[in-house]
């Protein structure tokens, strides 16, 4: 495979040509997006999620635009599946060169000591562990790439705390945290930078559900997101950047 820095000159015309990109949640929404961003610039990307059908749809997408992806179903909270991932991918290619940690889960919004603990045992499995085991699965992929990237999708509710959203703001929070601190660990022995890029207000199911009464009109489409998360892993971005998508 390729290791041809991601701010090199592009091959073909596309400057993710010969990459591989791992983006979780990529059935629906930013996910889905950023998944079909990352082909359209030429990088075969592995699509996962627990929705197969979702999966099936966003990788037809990709291929009736001239791109490559594959379809891995799994759920992300039974962590024995990522590590079959990383197997199954490392076993076809030597390195991976994009991880987009896209997937999460809301919760309840609920006051703080309202908050159910088997749910947010769940909401932190999934919006923090999982994370961890992809950058710990696949920490060998990523060193064994010219020029990777690590991009984390995160909320203004973890900078900022609001009322109601202890559940979810903390789990970014620590993502946030958990995220710069592997950048902090690797950007002077390998050629990985993370990034962490909230999307801001944007036209999801997610979105929907924690604002019922919003018009989506008014917000931007995920494709805005996936073009900005394109263009970011693209620049010579400085490691640990943190943006907002407005």
């Amino acid at each position: 495979m390729s290791t041809q820095p991601l701010s090199g000159q592009p091959l073909s015309g596309q400057p993710l040509s010969g990459k591989l990109a791992l983006v979780t949640g990529a059935s629906r929404g930013i996910g889905a997006a950023t998944a079909e961003a990352l082909a359209a610039a030429g990088a075969h990307v592995i699509l996962t999620a627990r929705t197969t059908g979702g999966l099936e749809e966003v990788e037809d997408r990709i291929h009736e635009g001239g791109g490559n992806a594959t379809i891995a179903p799994l759920d992300l909270i039974d962590g024995e599946s990522i590590g079959r991932l990383a197997h199954a991918i490392s076993g076809r290619w030597q390195a991976l060169d994009i991880l987009v940690l896209n997937a999460a889960t809301l919760g309840s919004l609920a006051s703080v000591p309202a908050i159910d603990a088997k749910e947010f045992a769940r909401l932190l499995t999934l919006n923090v562990a999982a994370p961890q085991a992809l950058i710990a699965a696949f920490d060998g992929m990523l060193r064994a790439s010219g020029d990777a990237r690590v991009v984390a999708i995160t909320s203004s509710v973890g900078a900022a705390p609001r009322a109601y959203w202890g559940a979810y703001g903390a789990s970014k929070a620590a993502l946030e945290t958990l995220v710069g601190a592997y950048g902090e660990e690797v950007k002077n022995i390998s050629a990985i930078r993370t990034h962490i890029v909230d999307p801001g207000a944007t036209r999801t199911a997610m979105r929907a559900r924690a604002f019922p009464g919003e018009d989506p009109a008014t917000l931007k489409e995920p494709a805005a997101v996936g073009q900005a998360i394109l263009d970011l892993v693209i620049a010579d971005t400085p490691d640990g950047y943190r943006t907002r998508i407005d």
